[in-house]
C-alpha cells in the first residue's frame, strides 16, 4: 500500500528536527532516505511508525490517516518497523524474537516458513539467545521479526550497521527479494552506497529536517549525486 506523508514538522522537547517533511512512497516501490548523520532520518521513520508524536502534518497510509494513531494500531493496519541498531531481544531466543512480530498486520497471516527460507541460520539457531548471535545475525533477525507478520509495508533504519560486508550484501539481496517475492513496500533510511544503489528505485535526500532533491532513474546509479548527500 502507498505511503503519504504531508507538511510533517517533528522534534524533541520543543527542539524541531523535522520541516515540513512532504513525500510519497508508492505501493510496492523501494524508496531510500539519504543524508548525513543527525539530519532526521531516524526522527522521521519513528514519526511514520508513530513512536514520535508529530507537532503537525499527516501520515496517511493505504489512504487511511494514521497520524494520531499510536504505533501499534500502525503496526496492525500492516507497517513493519526495523530500528537503527537492531533492538532485538537479547534473552529471549530467536524463535521468541521473532512470535513477537505477528502482531503486525491484522490478517491473521505468518510467514515463518519464508522467513526461514530467507534466513536459514534463524532456523537453525531457533533455541539460540538472540543476544549471543553476531551483529549480522542479529540483524537478519530483526528484519525476520518484522516480516513474520506479514507487512505491506516494511520501514528499514540502517540495514548495514555495525555489519561486515558479506552480510550487508546478503541482507541487501533479501530485502530485494522479498519486495519481489511479496510486493512488500520497503521505505529504508541508508548511508551505505552500495546499499542504496543496490536497492533503492528511487531516493529522497534530506537535510536540516527537509527533503531537499529527489534522485531518480539513472541518478540512483550515479555515486557523486548519491554523495553529495552523504559526505560531510
Amino acid at each position: 500500500m502507498s505511503l503519504e506523508i504531508e507538511g510533517l514538522n517533528a522534534g524533541y522537547d520543543g527542539t524541531p528536527i523535522l520541516r515540513d517533511v512532504d513525500f510519497t512512497v508508492g505501493d510496492g516501490e523501494i524508496v531510500g532516505i539519504v543524508g548525513r548523520n543527525g539530519v532526521g532520518k531516524t526522527t522521521l521513520l519513528k514519526s511514520i511508525m508513530g513512536l514520535l508524536e508529530p507537532e503537525s502534518g499527516v501520515v496517511r497510509f493505504g489512504g487511511e490517516d494514521l497520524t494520531d494513531e499510536p504505533a501499534d494500531v500502525r503496526a496492525r493496519r500492516g507497517i513493519g518497523y526495523v530500528p537503527q541498531g537492531r533492538d532485538v531481544f537479547p534473552g529471549l531466543t530467536v524463535e521468541q524474537n521473532l512470535t513477537i512480530g505477528e502482531g503486525i498486520g491484522d490478517g491473521g497471516a505468518t510467514r515463518y516458513e519464508q522467513v526461514y527460507d530467507y534466513f536459514p541460520i534463524l532456523e537453525e539457531r531457533a533455541d539460540q539467545d538472540a543476544g549471543t548471535m553476531s551483529g549480522g545475525q542479529q540483524q537478519m533477525l530483526a528484519i525476520a521479526r518484522a516480516l513474520v507478520g506479514d507487512p505491506d509495508l516494511l520501514l528499514v533504519d540502517e540495514p548495514s550497521e555495525g555489519v561486515q560486508p558479506s552480510i550487508v550484501q546478503s541482507i541487501t539481496e533479501d530485502l530485494e527479494a522479498i519486495n519481489d517475492s511479496f510486493g512488500t513496500t520497503i521505505l529504508f533510511v541508508e548511508q551505505n552506497l552500495s546499499v542504496i544503489q543496490g536497492l533503492a528505485e528511487r531516493c529522497y535526500a534530506i537535510d536540516r529536517g527537509t527533503i531537499v532533491d529527489e534522485i531518480t532513474g539513472d541518478a540512483v546509479s550515479d555515486r557523486g549525486q548519491l554523495e553529495e548527500y552523504l559526505v560531510v
